[in-house]
């Protein structure tokens, strides 16, 4: 081999190993930040909770996830991280039970009705005039009865925090006035999936009608149904006050979420940071059942401006009395769900007793 045919081959092995070196150093260099970062993600929580729920952050629920948020973070000085996903984008409420099972979510607040195959015994809320009002029904979920209830859904693989608002339902129609309960019926009224809401109108001797929330403002303004029954957040934000002639203000039903939690997250944590969890919870159900009132309000004065300013809408108040002749007949069910697989007749009777 000729000097210069050497000289190639030592610059070429030369620069080799400051290639290889080069490599190795980058890739040291890239695991000791990634160490740097694991240190300060460990630093600024030891735990992360992702809170998935299918609203958006200016509801009640989504304001109330985000006062927990905070509430949680300072209560716990940072060693829990919480983040919040509002508006379905983990995943919506028929997938969140099976994510936190997984522990894929920590947290959510379905409504009671994705707990039906799980814990039918939360079909209570469904129960028509069973709560006096909305101070009677918050002594039921903080007494006795509400304990029971998340005792049940502990039971099944998660851990039960505390209720949260919707609000109560009302009925509307546009075939008649709905006064008495006699004028409901042969009506056809949109109800969603639950035993306890056809029992209800089977009472009234009207005709309930199961159909996908989504397709309600379609029916009833096409006549495929003449009525139905929500809040009146879910009356105004889908405008079925437009499409209806009478709203009777009834409070005869109620709409509610359950904040649950992994069990897993849960047993990982220790005990101080799960007492900082119950007290952060506590002070948001606080929160949102002010939310949630507030917004009842505000929303019923924007309904009640339509109908004085159209003169499309007729809404009526039932008096005491009026109310009585309604719980009298639909009251009758509720020995219905007295089996233990149903409800229950301690549950429903320990709300009734509920001071």
């Amino acid at each position: 081999m000729t000097t210069t045919m050497k000289s190639l081959v030592s610059c070429f092995a030369t620069a080799s190993i400051l290639i290889l070196t080069g490599c190795g150093s980058e890739k040291e260099e890239l695991k000791e930040k990634k160490l740097v970062k694991l240190k300060q993600d460990d630093e600024k929580g030891q735990f992360i909770l992702k809170f998935s729920h299918v609203v958006s952050p200016n509801t009640p629920k989504g304001k109330a996830a985000s006062f927990f948020e905070q509430r949680l973070e300072e209560l716990s000085k940072g060693k829990i991280d919480v983040q919040v996903y509002p508006s379905s984008q983990l995943y919506k409420d028929n997938a969140v039970l099976k994510a936190l099972k997984l522990d894929s979510v920590q947290m959510a607040a379905p409504s009671f009705s994705k707990f039906g195959k799980i814990v039918p015994q939360l079909a209570l809320f469904d129960l028509p005039f069973l709560f006096k009002d909305m101070q009677h029904l918050h002594r039921v979920q903080d007494g006795v009865v509400g304990t029971k209830l998340k005792e049940l859904v502990t039971q099944k693989g998660y851990i039960a925090l505390n209720f949260w608002d919707n609000h109560f339902k009302q009925l509307s129609s546009s075939k008649k006035a709905l006064v008495s309960p006699s004028d409901a019926t042969g009506q056809k009224f949109r109800i969603m999936s639950s035993k306890v809401l056809e029992s209800q109108f089977h009472a009234l001797d009207a005709n309930p009608q199961m159909m996908p929330f989504s397709e309600v403002y379609s029916g009833l303004q096409q006549g495929v149904i003449d009525g139905q029954e929500n809040t009146i957040s879910n009356i105004f934000t889908k405008k079925f006050h437009e499409v209806q002639k009478y709203l009777t203000i009834t409070n005869h039903g109620y709409l509610g979420y359950l904040v649950v939690m992994s069990e897993k997250f849960w047993n990982s944590l220790p005990a101080d940071l799960q007492a900082n969890v119950t007290q952060a919870i506590k002070d948001a159900t606080v929160k949102e059942r002010e939310y949630a009132e507030q917004l009842n309000t505000q929303q019923f004065n924007q309904i009640k401006a339509y109908a004085e300013k159209t003169g499309n809408l007729e809404i009526i108040n039932l008096t005491k009395e009026q109310k009585d002749a309604w719980k009298q007949v639909v009251s009758k069910i509720y020995s219905d769900f007295y089996d233990e697989d149903k409800i229950g007749e301690d549950l429903i009777k320990g709300a009734l007793a509920t001071e």
